[in-house]
């Protein structure tokens, strides 16, 4: 088994290495591969030392806001009354039919 030596840099180095990330307009691994780190090492460095560079922009978790108690009363009553309508647009309809159907025979 392969004993490493793990290798310790100063505090100065870290920041350097995460501005030259940031400005330097290479990818984290080329700046990474530049400095012979591994990649990971500078994205602990960079969320460590750089708190605004959080990684690739994500999605904010937001719950959509549902409708208010009082729309969704409108709402219900609105649906009520058209109900209502079809219902009596039906029921004409039916007596139409009754009516019409028992003058053709």
């Amino acid at each position: 088994m392969e004993n490493k030596m793990r290798r310790h840099f100063p505090d100065a180095f870290k920041r350097e290495a995460v501005d030259g990330a940031r400005t330097s307009g290479l990818t984290i691994i080329q700046v990474a591969d530049e400095l012979g780190l591994h990649e990971t090492v500078l994205r602990r460095w960079i969320s460590r030392f750089d708190p605004l560079e959080t990684g690739p922009a994500r999605r904010p978790i937001t719950q959509a806001q549902g409708p208010s108690p009082a729309d969704l009363a409108a709402e219900n009553a609105r649906l009520k009354r058209e109900l209502q309508r079809a219902e009596m647009e039906r029921d004409i309809l039916k007596k139409a039919a009754l009516i019409f159907g028992k003058g053709s025979r």
